[in-house]
């Protein structure tokens, strides 16, 4: 099983502005083209309540995109919600729990969304691949794609590709070695 971050990141590094704006980051036809590629090859998407939310429109629209949403297995993580809707259930025990339900199929590739949720994972070095969209705005400010740490975190750099819009996709993988 191969776990995912993947989202789009201001030059900066942050993924919301001071106020949790993501107007910057609206993607083009060719990078939606792109996003829904990666995204038909998803097995299960893990996230938290404040990203699902954000997600729900997709319940109710037509396009290729929300085609693709619907049918991604969602396993939300939240305290505060009692239910869930489409093709989602909530999480019944922690994130290293669920992965390891999930990662009974051993080729599914299972993408983590939402910040929190997200620093949960990596704290505990869980995620394999992280998968950033750069985009030429800096925000000066707001929810950082990386959470605090107090040891480095080794990555080797596997794949890259510029759009015409100007953002760069940067995918990374985690090493273990020196």
């Amino acid at each position: 099983m191969r776990v995912i971050y993947s989202m789009s990141v201001s030059l900066d590094g942050f993924i919301a502005g001071p106020d949790g704006e993501i107007d910057w980051a609206a993607p083009d036809e060719e990078l939606m083209a792109f996003h829904n590629e990666q995204s038909r090859a998803l097995d299960a998407h893990l996230c938290g309540r404040g990203l699902y939310e954000d997600m729900l429109p997709w319940e109710a629209r037509e396009s290729d995109f929300a085609g693709i949403w619907k049918a991604i297995p969602k396993v939300v993580f939240s305290t505060t919600l009692e239910n869930v809707q489409g093709n989602a259930r909530l999480a019944t025990g922690s994130v290293a729990d669920e992965l390891s339900r999930l990662g009974e199929t051993p080729a599914a590739d299972v993408s983590v969304g939402g910040a929190g949720l997200a620093a949960t994972l990596v704290e505990h070095d869980l995620i394999d691949e992280y998968r950033l969209f750069v985009n030429a705005v800096v925000l000066g400010g707001g929810t950082p794609f990386f959470p605090e740490r107090r040891e480095r975190l080794k990555l080797e750099l596997v794949e890259t590709r510029t759009f015409g819009s100007g953002v760069v996709y940067l995918r990374y993988r985690r090493t273990t070695g020196e």
